[in-house]
């Protein structure tokens, strides 16, 4: 079978997220077993950080601290960037898509970057981690605050808008801890898991697919889906490709004419393109009230699922080039 799958056209990551997304829509995670599932993903999730803790040396962790440059770059293309794009776009989508999905889908350009998929994919690119770790981070602190800030700017609304220090807690809690742990534990296990980092690897790939399983599920089960008509679905789809599209040429381009290395572009086009979905229902959640929240992050949602395929195949395609090039360099 593995050699069925390795002789396959279809690569194996992204038919794991395409296999995910169909479960998910013919069997969601609901009840009991979406309580579990959401445990087993923060599991995973924290996992996920502690290894990256213990891979990075604590020089390695630092130089990414301290990369201004870089993380200026990604925090301008997530507040900056994204908002004028949306703000631009959005009067040419309230009469294609109606006004509720247009606001919905400016809404999204305004949620933080995500954590997880951003440095998972960072990774498998050959990128730089240290410095993804430290922007997605950033971005969703600052989001907590920064993302209502724009709303109340951008968007009209009489909603109130109520920040709690929750999602900072699990910030700190889900990925920090972990990380730091991880460097504690570097020279106890670093060893072990440098001798066994092909199996590592699928803790990247893994995390990402029970992520899009656990999201595309609660959006079946909330039935965000039947909420609007399947051709507004349908153009949402269209301008949610072309919008990861143009992102992934910007955030590739800017930086390269910033004089940044090809581990940096990777670091700022994998985190300077997504917008978190797990930040972003949260945040509508106690900015809307009512029917309003489910034409807020549906936008979001499908923006989601879009940037994460997309984004699959191309650390896919980096990661491939990358091998490609060491075994061109003579040993």
């Amino acid at each position: 079978m593995r050699k069925l799958l390795e002789k396959s056209p279809i690569d194996g990551f992204i038919a794991s997220i395409f296999l995910a997304v169909v479960v998910a829509a013919v069997f969601p995670a609901s009840g009991t077993f979406a309580d579990v599932m959401d445990w087993v993903v923060t599991a995973l999730i924290a996992l996920l950080f502690f290894l990256y803790g213990t891979r990075l040396s604590p020089r390695e962790a630092l130089d990414g601290l301290t990369h201004w440059r870089l993380h200026t770059t990604i925090l301008a293309f997530t507040f900056l960037l994204f908002p004028l794009i949306g703000l631009a776009l959005h009067p040419l989508l309230s009469p294609l898509i109606g006004s509720d999905l247009a606001d919905g889908f400016l809404y999204m350009t305004l949620v933080p970057s995500t954590v997880q998929s951003s440095i998972a994919f960072t990774s498998i690119a050959r990128g730089n981690v240290p410095g993804a770790i430290v922007s997605a981070s950033a971005s969703n602190l600052l989001g907590v605050v920064l993302t209502p800030a724009l709303v109340v700017l951008l968007m009209s609304s009489d909603e109130g808008v109520h920040i709690s220090g929750e999602s900072i807690l699990e910030i700190v809690l889900k990925i920090l801890v972990p990380f730091i742990v991880g460097q504690l534990a570097r020279p106890l296990v670093g060893p072990f898991l440098t001798r066994y980092a092909e199996p590592t690897k699928y803790v990247d790939r893994g995390s990402i697919v029970m992520v899009v399983y656990v999201a595309f599920s609660e959006g079946v089960q909330s039935g965000l889906w039947s909420h609007v008509d399947t051709l507004d679905v349908v153009l949402v789809i269209i301008v949610s490709t072309l919008l990861v599209a143009v992102m992934l040429a910007i955030t590739w381009f800017v930086p390269k004419r910033l004089g940044f290395n090809r581990e940096d572009m990777i670091a700022a086009q994998f985190c300077g393109t997504k917008k978190s979905l797990a930040t972003g229902l949260p945040l509508a959640s106690v900015m809307f009230t009512g029917s309003v929240v489910g034409f807020m992050v549906l936008p979001l949602m499908i923006f989601h699922q879009i940037q994460l395929i997309i984004c699959a195949w191309l650390a896919n395609r980096y990661h491939r080039q990358a091998e490609s090039q060491d075994d061109a360099v003579p040993a």
